[in-house]
């Protein structure tokens, strides 16, 4: 693999609303902030309950954003993106799908990334991974980058796998756990990425 680039962008999967899920935009406080550019998408799972119907999915995810604004402390739900099991893609983060929204979804490497949760625990389940190959490739796609490259990323802080400053060597698409010490996105789902970056690119 290298730091490849394409010159053909990846069709826009469709993508729902944060109003699809209820976003209560009142709890959200401070202005989306952004850096430059999107250098590598973090696959998440949210680590819950698998038992949920497709109609729940939305309430999933607003009990999500409830969950990092109100207990966490931060100003909006960490994850630019969720998918369900039925492959609906859900905005996360407010600030444009489009645009280079830093999230709360990998610490100490925030910027220039992004974050795709799947809802549910995936150490045992499956979730599609078609879904995350069209996502990652449109994404990774806006600013030019090809999902089966890597990438040079320095750690923004400590975080208990690396420490700050420090160079590390990434693939495009990348588990939570390859940037913080963490099970996530499950041990399904980190399986999955050789042939989701496989996917991502034809």
């Amino acid at each position: 693999m290298s730091a490849a680039k394409s010159t053909t962008p990846a069709p826009r999967p469709t993508i729902l609303p944060r109003s699809a899920w209820g976003a209560d935009e009142s709890l959200v406080e401070d202005p989306a902030p952004y850096s430059k550019e999107t250098k590598v998408v973090f696959v998440h799972h949210t680590a819950g309950a698998n038992t949920y119907s497709c109609e729940e999915s939305a309430s999933v995810v607003n009990g999500i954003f409830l969950c990092h604004v109100r207990s966490q402390g931060w100003n909006d739900i960490g994850y630019q993106f969720l998918v369900d099991k039925c492959g609906t893609v859900y905005e996360g983060r407010a600030g444009g799908v489009d645009k280079p929204v830093i999230g709360a979804q990998t610490y100490g490497f925030n910027t220039d990334t992004t974050g795709v949760a799947v809802l549910g625990n995936y150490n045992d389940a499956t979730s599609p991974p078609e879904v995350r190959a069209a996502l990652a490739a449109w994404k990774l796609g806006l600013y030019g980058y090809v999902p089966d490259s890597t990438v040079v990323m320095t750690a923004a802080a400590s975080n208990g796998k690396f420490t700050a400053g420090q160079q590390v060597t990434m693939n495009r698409m990348s588990g939570h756990r390859d940037g913080y010490p963490t099970e996530c996105p499950g041990d399904n789902p980190y399986a999955d990425l050789p042939s989701i970056r496989t996917l991502a690119v034809q």
